[in-house]
């Protein structure tokens, strides 16, 4: 048998526990809602286990949590029956945070003071808040593996070590005893903890039961504080708002109220109640593609797993909840989940139904929607790639920053688009950049804004891949107004008076052009698109647009160069100076400088920017 051992927290550890322990908290009872929540995370781990292992089930008793106040002592006892710790497992999970963004919850305690305590569950590092009240914790707990009596004691006052040594403990589950401050004796009031928990834990499935003690008499009772019935298989009529939101809490760890829910018990071929919340605040972890997210998967009221993936698309990894199934086997592992016929039927119906959900909110809250976007339109955006079969109802969901708008709040609907098109436009005009500025500053805007065209502006990195996958909504084509489109050239035309005499006189212009570009781009022509603009690059119909190209290359991918277009705006002054011009090396600078000022803007860069400023410089000085 192993003697006492002590160990040193790693280093993160200290840091954490003195920013707990040192810092004011706004909301210490935070950690009784946290124990609770891991004591019936173990209960709940136990009850799966005992499916596949004979000799556990053989065991396995109904699950319970037990809470003990010893006014005398100033101690707190929380303790469960549930799968319980090995020494391994005990130093793993105390003695350090196995969870990756310990740096990151660190530093929104120390820039974030009064969201401090909202923090906690998000980063697995409850166990912890426990510091906040107690000067001493003690952890006695036996592995439920474990068929001996030999248990395990962890002990720490929180000041960087702690100390492990082996101890009987007949029964399997763990149970922390807290040694409060002298401050917090509030905590040794049994009304007060029975209020945290009905506040908090009241839907937990397990029963929480408090002893009772009288002191007249000397002996005391066991009472049940919370209902213990899971609350996904109540009657939607019997769940209070403030249940179902509390609910969310618990099993996300978010202090956030969610911003919408849906719960649904469907019957027939396939049997299951499904709970889906949209969070009113995205995940810390969301763009961490080693971090897993999926619904909490239970089959007949016995959870199974947290994090089951494989339940909604990628696009919709935001969504939180839970799935109770009749039909899959309790057994189940992940590898089966993968290829299960059943959860293919229940992915499509799920994915279905936060997209109504979603739907719903956008009609009926425009302002919660708009909150929802904010957060989370970004993966939304995924969603028209990787879902075929729904991309109407999520292009439906998009929003958009438009020319109209006037500012970068992307705000606008397709449907709002298309109810304010020009009786002559038939397309859907939209335009790609690196940012807002650059969009709604782009050249190309110039004929749009001079006629009154909206046209949409995206600037997320992840728009142009995205515009791939939606070619057309309600019958409309999506046109790209950086590319070259015989629609878009006869709507130019359409709204534009050619002056035949300026077209004429420059035909000799272009054909000049055109011989001192020779192969550097892929035409040259006049365009009636510009108002303040000399000239623009377009790309042809079927190439790579700039915005590709740039993903591509930031990809490490190789591309070809493009191609472009280059179109010259007869009425602007400078084109008319140039086109006076007799000095044929003066000239050939200047349309050198025009090409190289037309890929500047469309591009962002040039390969050879030394060269485009000795021409300004050689021009300037002419």
């Amino acid at each position: 048998m192993k003697t006492q051992e002590k160990h040193e927290f790693k280093s993160e550890i200290k840091q954490l526990l003195h920013i707990m322990i040192h810092s004011l908290y706004s909301n210490k009872e935070i950690f009784v809602r946290e124990l609770i929540s891991n004591a019936s995370d173990a209960i709940d781990k136990l009850r799966f286990k005992s499916i596949t292992s004979e000799e556990i089930h053989k065991n396995f008793s109904n699950g319970c949590i037990t809470i003990y106040i010893n006014k005398e002592k100033n101690t707190l006892t929380i303790s469960d029956n549930g799968i319980g710790m090995t020494r391994q497992e005990i130093i793993d999970n105390l003695g350090t945070i196995a969870k990756s963004g310990t740096k990151d919850f660190i530093n929104s305690l120390m820039n974030d003071k009064k969201t401090d305590n909202q923090l906690i569950g998000q980063f697995g590092v409850g166990f912890y808040s426990s510091f906040i009240v107690s000067e001493k914790v003690l952890v006695r707990t036996r592995a439920a593996t474990n068929l001996s009596e030999e248990g395990i004691q962890w002990e720490s006052s929180g000041q960087g070590e702690y100390t492990i040594h082996n101890i009987v403990k007949k029964e399997q589950g763990t149970e922390i005893i807290l040694y409060l401050k002298k401050e917090e004796k509030e905590f040794l009031d049994i009304w007060k903890i029975k209020n945290i928990i009905k506040k908090y834990s009241d839907h937990i499935s397990v029963p929480i039961k408090i002893f009772n003690f009288d002191e007249q008499k000397k002996t005391g009772t066991w009472e049940q504080i919370n209902k213990a019935t899971a609350l996904w298989t109540l009657n939607k009529t019997e769940i209070k708002i403030e249940e179902y939101q509390e609910f969310y809490k618990h099993i996300t760890n978010d202090f956030n109220k969610p911003l919408i829910w849906s719960h649904n018990h469907v019957e027939g071929n396939q049997e299951y109640i499904s709970l889906l919340y949209i969070p009113e605040k995205s995940a810390w972890d969301l763009w961490n593609r080693e971090n897993k997210h999926g619904l909490k998967l239970y089959v007949k009221r016995i959870f199974i797993m947290d994090d089951a993936s494989q339940f909604l698309p990628n696009y919709l990894r935001f969504v939180r909840g839970l799935i109770d199934s009749n039909d899959l086997p309790l057994n189940i592992s992940r590898e089966i989940l993968q290829d299960n016929h059943i959860i293919q039927k229940l992915r499509r119906s799920l994915t279905k139904r936060v997209l109504n959900m979603l739907t719903t909110l956008a009609t009926n809250d425009p302002e919660k929607y708009k909150i929802f976007w904010n957060q989370f339109g970004l993966v939304l955006k995924e969603g028209p790639a990787e879902d075929s079969i729904n991309k109407n109802e999520i292009a439906n969901l998009l929003r958009f920053s438009s020319l109209n708008s006037n500012n970068s709040e992307q705000n606008m609907s397709l449907v709002d688009y298309i109810q304010n098109m020009k009786t002559e436009q038939d397309k859907i005009y939209y335009i790609t950049s690196d940012s807002y500025a650059a969009a709604s500053s782009s050249p190309h805007l110039e004929f749009f804004k001079k006629h009154n065209i909206n046209v949409l502006l995206l600037f997320d990195r992840i728009d142009e891949w995205m515009m791939n996958y939606i070619t057309e909504f309600q019958g409309k084509k999506f046109q790209s107004i950086s590319k070259d489109d015989e629609s878009l050239n006869k709507l130019v035309k359409k709204n534009n008076q050619i002056d035949k005499n300026v077209e004429e006189n420059i035909n000799d212009f272009i054909k000049k052009v055109k011989t001192i570009l020779k192969d550097q781009v892929k035409d040259v022509r006049i365009t009636y698109r510009l108002i303040d603009t000399p000239s623009i690059v377009l790309t042809d119909t079927n190439e790579m647009t700039t915005q590709m190209a740039k993903l591509f290359s930031a990809a490490g991918q190789n591309i070809p160069p493009i191609k472009y277009i280059f179109e010259i705006n007869p009425n602007h002054i400078l084109i008319k100076k140039i086109m006076n011009v007799n000095d044929s090396i003066i000239f050939n600078e200047w349309i050198q400088l025009l090409l190289e000022q037309a890929l500047l803007a469309e591009k962002g860069n040039l390969d050879n920017p030394n060269q485009f400023i000795n021409r300004i410089n050689l021009l300037l000085s002419h």
